[in-house]
């Protein structure tokens, strides 16, 4: 990070989105869809900071949610395509989708059922598919585990009668490559494709880390070729491809306590403010640290409340930390901002971005009142 002194001065704690890199990993996406006419999303269950989705817009097609309130978000602010997924909707979102929305998916045949009387011209409708192969071992964040809720098996889609249904969807993936799209993707074919003839797009979901170094751009690109050959419209929606490594969490050592190790309070919170730090779980980077013994100061980086495991992660320093000393942490513009909660008061980080002309804009601090608003 070069301009790590532009953010020395900075209230803490505070997210800061960087402008720069945001912009490098659209670019990165907007070459795949100009080269192979596929169709990429906002994942906003991943990053939903809306004043950046002017930008944003114009390098992808539009925006994906998961219930109404990020639907709303992204026809609001963005525009292009909305789409949505939900396991399962009222019936008083789904009127107020269908008012929004250019496509809307269903998790089952019964919610299809359900609904396809109320369908408009409009909108076009798809089914969320379950290919039962799992190309992880997280099972919380896996959608083919057994027993899973999300997407239709093929075995419970026997006798059904699918018309009305224009596409496909499935959503498998978490912070991997392209070999496990590749893997998924043969299986899709291999049950669903008997589909194929009968919808015009199918959306390969999120999960896929794009614009990671080292990513397969190419053969991501061979995949959405692959169905491009049955005629249809190919879909992606990353989440955190679009803001990966764009952004960091700002926070400052309020004490040093000794416990057989050293320890450093911070005014940020693994369990407020970075909270796949506890669930994945996720070790954040921390900019000039390295491995726990690595350097001659090693400190365990621990929150402010009164969760005895609001623990981030071990670091080590080339020099002793003290009081009022700045953390930055990185990889924090996903996630964090759209998870984060109040547990114990705590109040929520500022949330700001650092332009690319090496300018610092506040856009939104948090209060007291936003606490008790919660709450009321």
């Amino acid at each position: 990070m070069n301009n790590l002194s532009l953010l020395q001065n900075i209230n803490t704690p505070c997210y800061v989105i960087d402008e720069a890199r945001l912009i490098k990993n659209l670019e990165i996406l907007q070459g795949v869809e100009q080269r192979t006419g596929c169709k990429i999303l906002l994942a906003q269950k991943a990053f939903s900071a809306y004043s950046l989705y002017p930008l944003i817009g114009q390098y992808i097609s539009g925006t994906t949610a998961s219930g109404l309130y990020e639907a709303r978000l992204g026809y609001e602010h963005m525009g292009g395509e909305v789409h949505v997924f939900s396991p399962a909707y009222t019936e008083g979102d789904f009127h107020e989708l269908s008012k929004i929305c250019s496509h809307i998916v269903f998790n089952s045949y019964n919610q299809f059922q359900k609904y396809k009387s109320a369908t408009a011209e409009n909108i076009s409708y798809g089914l969320r598919i379950n290919p039962e192969h799992s190309t992880q071992e997280n099972a919380i964040y896996d959608p083919c585990s057994k027993h899973s809720r999300l997407g239709a098996t093929l075995d419970s889609l026997k006798n059904a009668d699918l018309s009305g249904i224009q596409g496909l969807h499935f959503h498998t993936l978490c912070e991997q490559n392209s070999d496990a799209l590749a893997e998924t993707l043969d299986v899709v074919i291999e049950k669903f494709g008997h589909l194929f003839k009968k919808i015009d797009w199918l959306n390969m979901g999120g999960g896929h880390h794009i614009t990671r170094d080292g990513y397969d751009l190419e053969l991501l690109e061979t995949c959405i070729k692959r169905v491009q050959d049955y005629g249809l419209q190919v879909y992606l929606e990353p989440g955190e491809a679009v803001a990966l490594n764009a952004g960091y969490l700002v926070a400052e050592v309020l004490d040093i306590v000794h416990n057989d190790m050293d320890i450093a309070i911070l005014n940020v919170s693994a369990a407020c403010h970075m909270p796949d730090v506890i669930e994945m779980p996720y070790r954040p980077p921390v900019i000039t640290s390295g491995e726990p013994g690595e350097k001659a100061h090693t400190y365990r980086m621990a929150g402010n409340t009164c969760l005895a495991g609001d623990i981030i992660s071990d670091y080590s320093f080339d020099e002793p930390l003290h009081s009022g000393d700045k953390i930055f942490f990185e990889d924090m513009a996903i996630y964090s901002m759209v998870k984060n909660n109040t547990f114990n008061g705590t109040p929520l980080p500022s949330i700001a971005i650092l332009r690319k002309n090496g300018k610092v804009e506040t856009i939104k601090q948090f209060t007291y009142t936003d606490f008790k608003e919660r709450l009321s």
